[in-house]
């Protein structure tokens, strides 16, 4: 990105936070902004028709929020834990744009990949097992961290077991359970609820494909 876009970027933002549990946009509502996380992490869902909650992904600090490709927002947000956002009026942003195509082709670029993230849960629900399941989220969370330039010795597991169940597509007990079970077969270590330590990324990965 060139200065004079960066610096017309910057006149556009604004700086957000929002405490743990805080709705940052509800499904349906007017996509009015474009947000960039710099921090926290926050959990996308969906309400499905008899009431029951699917959750569709987890944004992380560098990731974009609310890339809608029509005027309303296709899911809710909700920080998990403290999240410090940038936050971009949508037709300024649309405006830069047309002023800097390159600018919109990288966050069309974006949405795809969001795309691209929800067909990979779609497999994810349908065609594995609990234990590939929960190695597959574990592998994810680590490969995210260490694309974002962290360690992934330590995988930092912010979002309840709750999350992870309505993620998963499993109840609580499974994740729980499964999780046990990786720990009594040294796959991993269970520092705490929040943090876990795998053995072996590799050995995530067989888990995962069921090797």
């Amino acid at each position: 990105m060139h200065g004079d876009e960066h610096d017309q970027l910057r006149q556009l933002l604004t700086h957000a936070h929002y405490d743990p549990h805080t709705t940052i946009f509800h499904e349906a509502e007017d996509a009015d902004y474009v947000f960039n996380v710099t921090s926290g992490s926050v959990k996308l869902y969906k309400l499905l028709g008899d009431g029951r909650r699917q959750i569709t992904g987890f944004l992380f600090a560098g990731d974009f929020l609310g890339l809608a490709l029509n005027a309303n927002y296709s899911y809710t947000a909700e920080a998990i834990e403290p999240v410090t956002a940038c936050r971009f009026p949508r037709q300024k942003l649309e405006k830069l744009f047309d002023k800097f195509p390159h600018l919109e082709k990288r966050m069309l670029g974006m949405a795809v990949d969001e795309l691209a993230a929800a067909q990979d849960q779609m497999l994810l629900l349908g065609r594995k097992t609990a234990k590939e399941k929960v190695a597959s989220f574990l592998l994810m969370l680590a490969r995210r961290q260490e694309h974002r330039g962290e360690s992934s010795e330590t995988i930092n597991v912010p979002m309840s077991r709750s999350d992870i169940a309505d993620y998963l597509g499993l109840t609580i007990e499974t994740v729980s359970r499964t999780l046990t079970q990786l720990r009594k077969e040294a796959t991993i270590t269970l520092k705490d609820n929040r943090h876990i330590e795998a053995v072996g990324l590799d050995m995530l990965e067989d888990l995962a494909e069921g090797l």
